[in-house]
């Protein structure tokens, strides 16, 4: 019988000039989709390209990560912004990317918003649709990658493109399936074991048990782990080896 299939993605690359964040060498060579940064909540254009040749050489999904232009605030901010602005900044950066990508001999496959952007427009129809419009018109084969039963997979699918479902790993959820608020003591899950059961509860229940106490319903395609994370490759590839236990092989979709 053939090993079921899952998932694993990291949102990565989100050093720039002199500063490093996460040691994305070491996490590519683990997950099988990576989400890089481009450049507006964090990232550049030499981050942006080494990110790019290494998924190439590992072969690796390539997904862009736009996120919200708050460098200060690592794009897990809320501003108030238009529908506009919001496919303006995700079609300017998916397709700095997607330049990386194609001069790489590859190509961007999926998009997935980072922090406040990722939330808001899982919830919020006309922001969803702005996400979705700018990666379309980037590539018609393009994916969108967010919370199951979001806004955001819906215009993905009323736009024809495919949607996967996401889950974390390493972010403990609240009753409502949301994510814990990372000012929430125990938002952000380290030990590699809990994380195991978490994604398989995922993968394999549709549910995960929650931060206060309940039981959330969270069906995931992909699984997901923060690169930012102090330990996050030693993390991830816990994580990865605890799956690969259970029966899975790891691939991207």
């Amino acid at each position: 019988m053939r090993p079921r299939t899952v998932d694993l993605n990291c949102d990565l690359g989100e050093g720039y000039g002199a500063y490093r964040s996460g040691d994305d060498a070491a996490l590519i060579a683990i997950v099988s989709s990576a989400n890089i940064a481009c450049g507006y909540h964090a990232g550049d254009a030499h981050t942006m390209r080494a990110s790019v040749a290494a998924c190439v050489e590992r072969g690796v999904a390539i997904g862009a990560h736009p996120g919200l232009p708050d460098r200060l605030g690592f794009g897990r901010r809320e501003m108030q912004v238009t529908a506009q602005e919001v496919e303006d900044f995700v079609l300017h950066q998916a397709g700095a990317l997607q330049a990386f990508a194609r001069a790489a001999g590859s190509r961007v496959a999926h998009v997935k918003p980072h922090g406040a952007l990722y939330h808001m427009a899982s919830r919020r129809e006309e922001l969803a649709e702005a996400v979705v419009r700018a990666a379309k018109a980037l590539d018609e084969r393009i994916a969108i990658v967010g919370p199951g039963g979001s806004a955001l997979l819906r215009a993905a699918e009323a736009h024809g493109l495919r949607a996967i479902a996401e889950g974390f790993a390493d972010r403990a959820y609240l009753a409502d399936g949301s994510l814990a608020p990372r000012s929430m003591p125990g938002a952000v899950l380290d030990d590699p074991e809990r994380a195991r059961k978490q994604a398989l509860d995922m993968l394999e229940r549709g549910c995960v048990a929650t931060a206060d106490g309940a039981v959330a319903a969270v069906k995931a395609q992909t699984i997901c782990v923060h690169g930012d994370t102090p330990g996050a490759a030693t993390f991830a590839a816990a994580l990865r080896r605890g799956l690969e236990d259970a029966g899975y092989a790891i691939g991207a979709r």
